[in-house]
Parts: C-alpha cells; structure tokens; sequence
C-alpha cells in the first residue's frame, strides 16, 4: 500500500468529544478482547515500516487498529456487530472513515481467532501489494 503523505488534520475530534474518548481509548486499550490481543501482538510484529496503533481516535470515532501513514483501519468485530442496528452504524462509520481518507477492513473475532494466518495473509496482501 502506497504511503500517503498528508496532515494529519483528521486525528482531532470535536473538543467536547475528545477527553471522554480518549479515556474511553485508554481503557478500551487495557481491556482488549482476545481477539484484538491476539491481532494487536502481529500487528507489533510486522516491519517498523508499518506503525500501528490500537484503539485509537479518528474524529469522533475510536477504531481498532490504524496505520495512519498508509490510512489503513483495521476493526475486529464481535457478535453485537451482527445486530441490525449495529450492522447500519459500521457501514455509516466505515463511509465516515472512507470519507477522510481511510480504507476500513473489517474481521470477526471468530476470523482472527479460528484463521489467524488467513486474516495476517490478507493484511500483508494491503499492505505490500496497493
């Protein structure tokens, strides 16, 4: 994936939002699921070339993962995401995201769980070959 070279004027969200979602993040980050824990260790492993972070603010959203310099978002959904009206804020949250600049994958935790090496495989696959 091609390295965009941009401000990063996105990463601030509205400043009466900012310091609930920041302790929010904070606290998200200290209780990951497993899932995420186990996406969060690979994603460390990768080449310094690619810094992620987890759990981090986007606007008014807090997401998973991001690589800012290629503005790769990477969530980890679990089972309250197959809910309608859950299903109807992801969608309305990844346009948002898109709308900044970011492509959004999305994974179950039952992906990263049960198919690590698929999910690590797909990744690698954005990373190294857009």
């Amino acid at each position: 994936m091609k390295k965009v070279k941009t401000p990063f004027d996105y990463m601030s969200s509205s400043p009466d939002r900012y310091a609930l979602l920041k302790a929010y993040a904070r606290e998200n980050r200290q209780k990951m699921t497993l899932a995420e824990t186990i996406l969060w260790n690979e994603l460390r492993a990768l080449p310094k070339t690619f810094k992620f972070r987890r759990q981090h603010i986007i606007g008014d959203f807090i997401v998973d993962f991001v690589c800012l310099d290629l503005h790769l978002v990477i969530e980890v959904d679990g089972d309250y995401h197959q809910k309608l009206q859950q299903t109807h804020d992801d969608i309305l949250r990844t346009e948002c995201l898109n709308r900044l600049g970011f492509n959004v994958i999305r994974f179950t935790n039952e992906q990263v769980i049960e198919n690590l090496q698929e999910v690590i495989r797909e990744i690698n696959n954005i990373l190294y070959n857009e």
